[in-house]
């Protein structure tokens, strides 16, 4: 017998940060809609996580854990952990990060069930440090005529915000695996051609800062991927060329010495998420 449908599959990559894992689990069971699965993918060598969640599984019946042996990125990581949903829904939340809003689901399955037009929902986030103090925080833009306007600049949509169609995404591919990095960028692009998307006025996510996250690492991939993306999704989005020309100037700061780019970078990826997003 098959088991029994659920309204939202959240999907929860992990790798190797044990020490945030619980946070985000309580962050999803504190939810006031209560008829959700957690499929947690994890991979990497570390066991701490591997117990934890095991003692998770022991108490929460909801939570569905796969340890796998071979090790992919996150596009195909993700979508393993979507190929295993059994909801209508598909939310994501990272494991460092956790839900600010107990409600949140709520108010985003009200949103897509009232307009069908809608393939998917998000909203913004308050970025913490590592020990807990707010460093800033901002949201995406609301309307699906302003998301589009923007979206081939920047990521329109806050991956660990967002709710949406498992159908919807199942018919655009899922999230290309081929990419190296902004394989959520591109996802919601590839989304927003099938129908409307849109931005809760409210700060859904705890988005935690800290030393051990791989931003700075995979900079350089990230960069080959927004100018594979820009090229790929170009005329379907308005703002082809400053898009463009923006992308290229990401890629050339990339290659740039070492030691100038770790004093600049925290301070330029900060403005770029309020230049591209708006404060709140």
């Amino acid at each position: 017998m098959d088991p029994a449908p659920v309204r939202v599959s959240v999907i929860m990559l992990t790798f190797n940060r044990p020490q945030y894992i619980g946070r985000a689990v309580e962050s999803i069971r504190s939810q006031t809609v209560k008829d959700w699965e957690l499929i947690v993918v994890h991979d990497g060598p570390n066991q701490e996580v591997e117990t934890i969640l095991r003692h998770w599984e022991t108490r929460e019946p909801r939570l569905r854990y796969f340890r796998r042996g071979a090790w992919g990125n996150i596009a195909e990581a993700t979508n393993f952990g979507i190929r295993q949903a059994r909801g209508r829904f598909i939310a994501i939340l990272d494991d460092d990060d956790y839900w600010r809003a107990g409600d949140k689901l709520e108010r985003q399955i009200r949103f897509l069930d009232e307009h069908p037009d809608y393939v998917g929902c998000g909203g913004g986030a308050v970025c913490i440090g590592e020990d807990g103090a707010e460093l800033m925080r901002y949201l995406k833009p609301e309307q699906d005529q302003q998301i589009k306007a923007r979206a081939l600049l920047a990521n329109p949509m806050v991956h660990s915000t967002v709710l949406y169609r498992r159908e919807a995404a199942e018919q655009v591919g899922l999230y290309d695996e081929t990419l190296a990095g902004f394989q959520d960028w591109d996802f919601f692009l590839k989304l927003g051609r099938t129908g409307k998307l849109y931005n809760f006025r409210e700060h859904f996510l705890a988005y935690q800062i800290w030393h051990g996250g791989g931003s700075f690492e995979a900079q350089k991939r990230n960069t080959e991927s927004a100018l594979r993306i820009v090229r790929k999704h170009g005329k379907h989005y308005r703002g082809y060329v400053l898009a463009f020309t923006m992308a290229w100037s990401y890629y050339a700061y990339s290659r740039l010495p070492l030691g100038l780019r770790q004093h600049t970078f925290s301070t330029l990826s900060r403005m770029k998420k309020l230049v591209f997003a708006q404060r709140g």
